[in-house]
């Protein structure tokens, strides 16, 4: 399956408002020569599991591969991140939804 991006961990982040969506915010762990990173995907119309990844389709078209044990795993700076885009109040961070495959998008 093709995919546009791979992160090292992930969460789920429920978007509130006039229009409510769920969204992938992904990071990666950075290396000698890089820092660590993050992205925000436009909003989840779809997901698909193949073996151990969730595949996550964008309203852009793009796709996230996710490890399904990498979930909540963002380490320090992810999840600062993270908790940044939700500071307002019209987002919040989720726990692990045990139902992913049947939740609606």
């Amino acid at each position: 399956m093709n995919y546009d991006y791979a992160p090292d961990n992930w969460v789920l982040i429920k978007v509130n408002g006039t229009d409510p969506h769920y969204r992938v915010f992904g990071s990666w762990k950075g290396g000698y020569l890089d820092g660590d990173a993050w992205r925000l995907n436009s909003g989840i119309t779809s997901v698909e599991q193949v073996e151990d990844y969730y595949y996550f389709h964008g309203n852009t078209g793009s796709v996230y591969r996710c490890h399904i044990k990498a979930y909540g795993r963002l380490g320090s700076y992810g999840w600062s991140q993270a908790q940044h885009i939700c500071k307002d109040g019209n987002a919040y961070l989720m726990d692990e939804p045990e139902n992913i495959l049947e939740m609606e998008w």
